[in-house]
């Protein structure tokens, strides 16, 4: 900075600009200069600043969600996403929450909310080529939740490993939305699919949680429903790991199984990963529905990981 004092020139060094403004800063010079900020951004990064870029861009992305800007906000959002690929930055957990949080600030109409996550759970993954952290699935869980989107948050939760919140979340889904015909329903298709998962512990926690804390159900086990038992059985049987158990288990309860064409569906794939079941030659479907589930159920070899992610082949979640 250049002063003038008493006839001669005087190089002040530069002030320092006070941190709380700095989101200011960041989303007012590149209008100024005529830019739009990912120009801004890129020159910030050249720089070697990827931390810095990082903060004032989520930092200007909150200032704009906090003045109803939405498109501008989501700009900025998808920045945050750009300076986390480009750094090689490592997954943590406050990274996490900070995209977390800017998802729950976008409209949930939004085009962009649609591209914000898909683009924030890959890199999430960490290159795996996995479906996305299970921490970001269970924060996304969580605001898709408070919206009332149970279908979506549903989907989250069993790629997380909560299974108390997912059962937390499936019982206000059943008690709003479902018919009391169909509370068992709402859970074994849950722990059907955590198994699906390989996610013995989530299945597991979310069949015991909701049993429990579901006004239409009493307490069990035995319970009333026939279903329910089954499901009972099953986790206990997975533990056991006996075939014949298994297969007399779905001969029993075939009544209870064609209330949903899907069971069966999972259970075929259960069967594999814990029973040593081999794969069906031939879907029991044809043309686009059989395809569809090949690629939902997953035709691949499983390793030997058990109770997590690793061996996460797509189902169906709907």
């Amino acid at each position: 900075m250049i002063h003038r004092a008493g006839g001669k020139l005087l190089f002040l060094p530069k002030p320092e600009l006070p941190r709380t403004h700095l989101s200011w800063w960041c989303l007012l010079l590149p209008r100024l200069a005529g830019l739009n900020s990912s120009v801004f951004m890129i020159w910030y990064m050249s720089q070697g600043k990827h931390a810095e870029a990082r903060e004032l861009m989520y930092s200007g992305a909150l200032l704009f969600f906090s003045h109803n800007q939405q498109n501008s906000a989501a700009d900025l959002s998808m920045l945050v996403l750009e300076s986390l690929e480009k750094s090689d930055a490592k997954v943590a957990e406050d990274l996490l929450e900070n995209l977390a949080k800017l998802f729950s600030l976008m409209d949930p109409n939004s085009p962009e909310r649609v591209a914000f996550v898909s683009r924030a759970l890959k890199w999430s993954s960490g290159g795996s080529g996995k479906l996305g952290h299970p921490k970001l699935h269970q924060l996304l869980a969580i605001t898709l939740w408070k919206e009332q989107n149970y279908s979506e948050s549903r989907y989250h939760f069993l790629h997380s490993t909560d299974g108390e919140g997912c059962a937390n979340m499936l019982v206000e889904y059943s008690s709003s939305r479902g018919y009391r015909s169909e509370v068992d329903m709402f859970v074994a298709q849950a722990v059907l699919q955590f198994l699906c998962l390989k996610n013995k512990t989530s299945a597991s926690v979310v069949f015991t949680t909701y049993t429990q804390k579901h006004p239409s159900i009493e307490k069990g086990p035995p319970f009333v429903q026939p279903l329910l038992n089954f499901i009972w059985f099953l986790l206990l049987a997975v533990d056991g790991g006996k075939l014949t158990v298994f297969t007399v288990l779905c001969e029993q309860y075939q009544p209870s199984l064609k209330r949903d064409p899907m069971y069966n569906e999972y259970l075929d794939r259960i069967g594999q990963l814990f029973f040593g079941v081999p794969p069906k030659q031939t879907s029991s479907y044809g043309g686009l529905l059989g395809n569809l589930l090949n690629s939902l159920m997953g035709t691949g070899e499983d390793d030997d990981t058990e109770d997590g992610q690793e061996d996460s082949s797509p189902i169906e979640l709907d």
